[in-house]
C-alpha cells in the first residue's frame, strides 16, 4: 500500500507539472498531492509501529507562524533548547527534543524520515530543507513524560510550501499533538484545514491558546470552540490558556494544567493505528483515484471501439469472401485436393507423366517469361489486406470523433491517436505478414477437409469407384484434346470439366448431406482462425496497447490490476490495514 501511495503522488506531481497555473485543476491536484503526502507519512508510522513496538512516545507542538511553538517547547521541556525568534518562519526543519530517553530509544526514526537526514541542529540550514535534527535534553520536566518532542515549522506561511513535506512527516509521527495557536491566529483557515486533516488520525490533542489577553479567555474559548465543532467530529480537547505579561520572556505554564500531557499519554493506544490508517485511506480514496479511473474509462472505451470495428471487419470477412459467389474459392481447393487422392495408384504414375508431358509447352514458356511475369495476389489475402486498412481509418476517425465529443479526456483521446498514427505503417506491416502465413498454414485445414470427404468415400465403395473411373476418362479425353492442340491448356481442359463432374457426382450421392457439412465446416473454420489468428491475435492485441505506449507526464498511466490490488489491501482486514 505504501508504494502504492507513493506512486499515485510521484504521478499526481508529475501531470500538476504539466497544468497551466489557470487550469481548474490545479488547485485541486495541489490539495490531493497534501493528502497524499499525510497518507504516505502516516503508513510509514504504522511500519515504524510493526517494526519499533518499542519506539518511544512522540509529540509534537504544531501551529501557525508566531503563535509561540517553540516557546511552548522551551516551557514543556523546561530548558532553553528550541530556537526562539520575533522573525516569522524561523524554524524551517523538524527539531526533535529527547526527553528522559536514551540514544537506542531512537532507532527506527531514520527509517521512518526516509529521504530527510538527520542532522546536528546546528548544521541544519535554510538552503537545505530535506533535512531534521534530534537533539538531547539534560533536564527533567515534570510537564512532560518520556517522550520526543518536536518543534515544528508552520504551515501557513507564504515559505511553507517549501518544507511542508517536512512539518507533514512529522505531524503523521506524532502519537500526542499540541496544537498552539494565539488569539490572532486561532481562527485562520490554514489551523482548521490541518486539523480536519488530522481528526481521522485520532491523535489525542492539547490545545494551548497563547499570548492571550487578560479578560478575553471567555469570548476566545467559546469562539475556540465553535470552530472546533465546525471542523471536527471528535470531542473538544482540553485547552491551557497562556496569558500574555509582557515583562516575562517566557510563557507560564499554569499549575492547573501541569499533568495536562501525561494524562492525555494515558489515553493513547497504538493499536488502533491500523484502523485510523483504514479510516483515513477510504475518506479520500475514491477522489485520488478519479483521474485514474477516468484513465481506465477511455482505455475500455478504446477497447470498445477495436472490438467494434473488428466486428465490422469480421462481416466484411464474410460478405467479401466466404459467402462471395465469385470470390470464395477454399472449398474448391479441397475438392482439388480429393482429385489427387481418387488417382487408382496403378496408373496414377504414368497419367502425372502423360500430364507432364503435355503441358511442358506452357510451362516452357512460363519459365522464359518468369522474370516479367507476376501473378496476382491470391485473393483472400487481397480483402484480407484491404480489410486491415479499413480497421485503421476506421479507428482513426473514431479518435478524431472522441477528441472533439469528450472534452475531459480529450487529451488522453489526441494523444492514442497521434501514436496510432505514427505506428499504422508498423501495424499494417505486421498484420499483412502474419495474414501471408496464416494462408499458408490453413492449406493443411484444406488438405485435412479433403482427407474427411476421401475417409467418407472409402465407407461407399460403389461411389468412390464410380469417381475413380470419372477421374480416368476425364483424364484421358483431356490428354486427347490435347494432343489435338498441340499440348497447350491442358491445365484448364482438365480440370474445368472434372471439377464440375467430381462435384456433381459428389452431390448427388450418398454422401453429398456429409459434403455440405465438410463445406460449412471448413468455412466455419477459417472465419473463426481469421477472426482468431488475424484480428484477435494480432490487430486486437496490438491495437489494445497502443495507449500503454504513451508514458507522458500528463498520464497516470496506473493498471486497472495495480488499483485492484491495493483495493484489496484495504479490505483484506475487517478491523485494519494491512501494510505491504
Amino acid at each position: 500500500m505504501l508504494e502504492f501511495i507513493q506512486l499515485l503522488k510521484q504521478r499526481y506531481q508529475s501531470v500538476l507539472a504539466q497544468l497551466d497555473l489557470k487550469s481548474p485543476l490545479y488547485f485541486e491536484y495541489q490539495q490531493r498531492i497534501e493528502q497524499l503526502l499525510y497518507a504516505e507519512a502516516f503508513l510509514r508510522k504504522g511500519v515504524l509501529i510493526h517494526d519499533f513496538p518499542k519506539c518511544p512516545l512522540q509529540v509534537a507542538v504544531i501551529g501557525p507562524t508566531q503563535a509561540g511553538k517553540s516557546s511552548i517547547v522551551n516551557v514543556l521541556l523546561n530548558d532553553a533548547l528550541a530556537g526562539v525568534s520575533p522573525l516569522a518562519g524561523y524554524t524551517v526543519h523538524a527539531q526533535g527534543f529527547c526527553h528522559g530517553l536514551t540514544s537506542d530509544a531512537l532507532d527506527g526514526l531514520q527509517h521512518y524520515f526516509g529521504r530527510f537526514q538527520c542532522l546536528d541542529a546546528a548544521s541544519l540550514s535554510r538552503n537545505r530543507l530535506d533535512c531534521y535534527s534530534v537533539s538531547h535534553c539534560s533536564t527533567q520536566s515534570a510537564l512532560l513524560p518520556a517522550c520526543v518532542i518536536w518543534d515544528t515549522p508552520d504551515f501557513d506561511s507564504i515559505d511553507a510550501v517549501d518544507y511542508r513535506e517536512g512539518v507533514i512527516r512529522t505531524l503523521a509521527l506524532a502519537d500526542l499533538i499540541v496544537l498552539v495557536v494565539s488569539k490572532e491566529k486561532y481562527a485562520d483557515q490554514s489551523v482548521w484545514e490541518v486539523m480536519q486533516t488530522l481528526e481521522a488520525f485520532g491523535q489525542p490533542t492539547l490545545i494551548c491558546l497563547n499570548k492571550l489577553a487578560e479578560g478575553s479567555e471567555t469570548l476566545v474559548l467559546d469562539s475556540l470552540r465553535q470552530k472546533w465543532q465546525q471542523t471536527r467530529g471528535d470531542a473538544m480537547p482540553k485547552v491551557v490558556s497562556l496569558l500574555f505579561e509582557k515583562p516575562q520572556t517566557v510563557p507560564v505554564w499554569p499549575l492547573s494544567a501541569e499533568t495536562a500531557l501525561l494524562d492525555l499519554a494515558k489515553q493513547l493506544d497504538q493499536k488502533k493505528h491500523s484502523e485510523q490508517q483504514q479510516l483515513f485511506l477510504n475518506k479520500y480514496w475514491r477522489q485520488w483515484l478519479e483521474p485514474v479511473f477516468a484513465e481506465h474509462r477511455a482505455q475500455n472505451q478504446w477497447q470498445g471501439l477495436i472490438d467494434q470495428c473488428l466486428e465490422e471487419a469480421g462481416s466484411i470477412y464474410r460478405r467479401d469472401f466466404l459467402d462471395h459467389p465469385h470470390h470464395y474459392h477454399t472449398f474448391q481447393a479441397a475438392l482439388l485436393n480429393l482429385l489427387k487422392l481418387l488417382e487408382i495408384p496403378g496408373i496414377a504414375k504414368f497419367l502425372s507423366k502423360t500430364r507432364r508431358m503435355m503441358t511442358w509447352p506452357v510451362r516452357k514458356l512460363m519459365s522464359l517469361g518468369q522474370s516479367d511475369f507476376n501473378a496476382g495476389p491470391d485473393q483472400e489475402i487481397s480483402i484480407l489486406n484491404q480489410i486491415g486498412d479499413h480497421v485503421m481509418i476506421r479507428l482513426a476517425d473514431k479518435l478524431l470523433e472522441k477528441t472533439e465529443t469528450e472534452p475531459v479526456n480529450s487529451g488522453w483521446w489526441r494523444e492514442t491517436a497521434i501514436l496510432l498514427r505514427q505506428k499504422r505503417g508498423e501495424l499494417s506491416l505486421t498484420y499483412q505478414q502474419a495474414v501471408v502465413v496464416y494462408h499458408q498454414d490453413f492449406l493443411q485445414d484444406i488438405d485435412a477437409a479433403a482427407h474427411r470427404l476421401y475417409y467418407k468415400l472409402e465407407e461407399q465403395p460403389l461411389v468412390l469407384n464410380s469417381l475413380r473411373a470419372t477421374r480416368i476418362s476425364t483424364d484421358a479425353g483431356g490428354m486427347f484434346l490435347a494432343i489435338q492442340a498441340g499440348g497447350i491448356g491442358v491445365h484448364d481442359l482438365v480440370i474445368t470439366p472434372l471439377m464440375l463432374t467430381i462435384t456433381s457426382l459428389l452431390a448427388e450421392s450418398a454422401i453429398g448431406g456429409y459434403m455440405q457439412r465438410v463445406e460449412a465446416d471448413l468455412k466455419q473454420q477459417q472465419m473463426q482462425t481469421v477472426k482468431t489468428r488475424l484480428f484477435q491475435t494480432v490487430l486486437r492485441e496490438q491495437l489494445y496497447q497502443i495507449p500503454q505506449h504513451i508514458q507522458l507526464p500528463t498520464r497516470f498511466n496506473i493498471t486497472e490490476q495495480q488499483c485492484l490490488q491495493a483495493e484489496q489491501a484495504l479490505k483484506e482486514k475487517k478491523h485494519g490495514l494491512r501494510i505491504l
